[in-house]
């Protein structure tokens, strides 16, 4: 297991990758980040910004990210579709969205699919259910 984001998560899947993104003026830029998934929270993953000024993390579902490698997906705050880079190269990218603004990010189709793999290998899809504690969740919401 391997502590991701904040100190705080425990996962059982954590991928370092760099993602690409442009601002404004057309600039390209790399951020660093960590992909997680914690059978904890089977139907979820973390994506971990490692800033300067801290951590920022975003959680989406595991199910958009392995339906947005093959074709567009996701509704709201996330939208995730396949994508091809400058160079050529299968990318993913991942459109997130919030009152503060919006970043398109691109990643290497082949990090993702790695990522994902691995989390199959902790939780079979599907069987997300059999996995989930709500009463732990309860009981976290409770003494929080």
């Amino acid at each position: 297991m391997n502590m991701s984001g904040s100190g705080h998560t425990l996962s059982d899947v954590a991928l370092d990758i760099t993602v690409e993104c442009m601002d404004d003026r057309g600039i390209r830029h790399e951020i660093d980040t960590v992909l997680s998934y914690a059978a904890s929270d089977p139907f979820a993953v973390a994506m971990t910004f490692v800033t300067s000024d801290g951590n920022l993390v975003w959680t989406f579902g595991r199910d958009l990210l392995m339906r947005g490698t093959e074709s567009p997906a996701g509704d709201g705050d996330v939208h995730v579709s396949p994508a091809i880079g400058l160079s050529g190269r299968a990318m993913v990218s991942i459109e997130l969205s919030s009152p503060d603004g919006h970043l398109v990010l691109l990643a290497r189709a082949a990090d993702v699919v790695d990522f994902i793999a691995r989390t199959v290998a902790v939780v079979s899809p599907g069987t997300e259910s059999d996995v989930f504690d709500a009463d732990m969740l309860i009981s976290q919401l409770l003494a929080s």
